[in-house]
């Protein structure tokens, strides 16, 4: 178990600090109508563009595949990201594809969302229920942080 604070909500946890490190380099996509790439702890002119256009102040980028990083098959994941889409459906809110990748590609790219406009505690409840390691999370000032969630 280790703690860190460095572009991450400052936590113990149980995640292998590899596993963090992968988290901090990975680029995050947003395929919305303008895609645009967020990176943990560089504010994004294109996030405040969206927020500005989207009368919103906060955006989360979350995924249901792979629970705490164990790889499932492309079926398995296209069925969790189903079930997560149907949940956001279901709470009305706007949200868009989006993707992980790092870049060195030493792990696959991963089906996410960019949601707008969700409270940070019902992120942090939503990447639980998925059985996630982690979730992004962009505030007002639209620097993401990598929330750690065990």
């Amino acid at each position: 178990m280790f703690s860190t604070t460095t572009n991450i909500a400052a936590v113990d946890t149980t995640i292998d600090s590899t596993l963090v490190t992968a988290y901090q380099e990975t680029h995050y996509h947003v395929n919305g109508l303008q895609p645009f790439t967020l990176r943990i702890g560089t504010p994004s002119s294109e996030l405040k563009k969206l927020y500005k256009e989207s009368n919103t102040q906060s955006g989360t980028f979350i995924t249901a595949c792979n629970p705490h990083s164990v790889s499932l098959s492309e079926l398995d994941n296209q069925e969790r990201q189903q079930k997560l889409s149907h949940e956001l459906r279901k709470r009305s809110l706007r949200f868009c594809d989006a993707e992980g990748r790092h870049p060195d590609n030493q792990w696959p790219a991963e089906a996410s969302y960019f949601v707008l406009d969700m409270s940070l505690e019902a992120a942090k409840k939503l990447g639980l229920q998925f059985e996630q390691n982690a979730i992004l999370w962009c505030d007002a000032d639209a620097t993401p942080q990598l929330i750690l969630l065990r």
